[in-house]
């Protein structure tokens, strides 16, 4: 007896209701992988970058612009008013009277990095000018100018560990410090209410050395360039293999180009009066070192850690207290080294030495220059760009002979208050667009 085979489920008329248990889902839409709208920046080209740029801006980053927009429109204005603002000579002279306070403004950098504020770098500039002046009468210049600096680490440990272990704010610390130091600075110098600069003194060397040769100025020029060329190109190619946005090479060469044209025109106004002035170089090294820490160390980014947020970094295991401590003594360093060149500028220590608007002119430079007062935010550049805009501010109204102190505080205190509103603006954007 014969039977007929059943036909295939396949083949059974009618809608399906059910699938077979052995046949596999069907596998999901492939959703493309969400890529960083950064990196496709630089692949749109201009409008990439306009659009970049107003995504910065609407966002609050806009890191130094407002200082660069404000270093050109007073270099206009007073080319303007006085018709030989921008010459060699100038140039020479903003250098001269702006290397001390800037030295100085780099210190306060640190501190403000930490929301924290220095109000006795002047005095301590001061006294670290009057401890060398006194010294050097009798001991090696050498080592006179080394007890010079180190009293003013001494003392910037003296308020670290005041305000970290004890818990005074540094604001409370250093006022003290400011008319404590001041005091001490009278004591040192006795009698004498001026102590000049000893004839091949290295301190008298600090302002008044220069490298003749044409071939100095073009030279450091040259190398500065290569140095940032280098430097972008390689974080660029780390930044490219770790898949981060990051600038190609036809950018970093526009980059550089600019760079090269602005201090290829520096080098050539120094060449055109004394050379390349020694305390440029000192200067520039100095911004070289501290940036470095700063940014590629460790301790540098326990630094931005503390001022970002004191628990979030006592929790990741920094040591906090060191951290605050170590800050002013960095600030009693470079306000030690920074009254020498005070000393130096002036001809000699004397006991008005660090006083005025010395104190004022370098927690401006600092926050002029793009440090928030905030902390967490800035750079140790801060400290340049800030002193250029001062002391460009002040050379051109001596210029104009308006060089009284009443105009130039007035002036020096409306820029000052426009840093501060642009970064209180700008840090409420940033938190308003997620990114503080």
């Amino acid at each position: 007896m014969s039977t007929t085979p059943s036909a295939p489920e396949s083949a059974t008329p009618g809608p399906r209701t059910t699938r077979s248990t052995s046949e596999a889902p069907a596998p999901p839409a492939r959703t493309p992988a969400a890529v960083d709208p950064r990196l496709l920046v630089r692949e749109r080209g201009f409008q990439g970058y306009a659009a970049e740029f107003r995504r910065k801006i609407r966002s609050g980053e806009i890191g130094s612009l407002p200082v660069v927009v404000g270093l050109i429109v007073i270099g206009v204005v007073f080319q303007a008013l006085t018709g030989n603002f921008i010459t060699s000579y100038n140039l020479d002279q903003i250098t001269l009277y702006a290397v001390g306070p800037g030295i100085m403004a780099v210190g306060i950098v640190f501190v403000l990095l930490l929301g924290e504020i220095d109000l006795a770098v002047g005095s301590v500039a001061g006294l670290a000018g009057a401890v060398w002046g006194v010294l050097g009468t009798d001991l090696p210049d050498s080592l006179a100018l080394l007890l010079g600096i180190l009293s003013g680490t001494l003392i910037g440990a003296f308020h670290g560990l005041v305000f970290a272990r004890i818990g005074v704010p540094a604001f409370v610390v250093t006022l003290a410090g400011f008319l404590g130091w001041a005091g001490l600075q009278t004591w040192v110098m006795g009698d004498r209410s001026t102590i000049p600069t000893p004839i091949g003194s290295f301190v008298g060397d600090l302002t008044k050395y220069y490298f003749s040769d044409i071939a100095a100025a073009y030279g450091l020029a040259v190398v500065v360039v290569v140095a940032f060329f280098l430097a972008q190109f390689r974080d660029a190619r780390r930044r490219r293999a770790a898949g981060l946005p990051h600038r190609p090479p036809s950018e970093i060469l526009l980059r550089t180009a600019v760079l090269a044209v602005l201090v290829l025109v520096a080098a050539y106004g120094f060449n055109q009066e004394q050379g390349l002035p020694l305390s440029l170089v000192i200067f520039l090294v100095i911004l070289l070192v501290t940036d470095f820490v700063l940014r590629r160390t460790t301790y540098g980014r326990q630094v931005f850690a503390v001022g970002g947020g004191i628990e979030a970094a006592r929790r990741a295991g920094i040591n906090v207290s060191w951290i605050r401590t170590s800050v002013f003594m960095v600030s009693g360093t470079l306000g030690a080294v920074g009254g020498l060149f005070l000393a130096s500028a002036t001809g000699g220590a004397d006991r008005s030495l660090g006083g005025g608007n010395q104190l004022m002119m370098c927690i401006a430079a600092a926050v002029i220059g793009g440090t928030s007062l905030f902390g967490g935010r800035g750079k140790v550049w801060s400290a340049l760009l800030g002193i250029l805009v001062i002391q460009s501010i002040v050379q051109g109204l001596n210029q104009l002979n308006l060089s009284s102190n009443a105009i130039q505080y007035m002036i020096t205190g409306a820029v000052l208050l426009i840093a501060v509103i642009i970064d209180s603006v700008s840090r409420r954007t940033q938190k308003t667009a997620g990114r503080a």
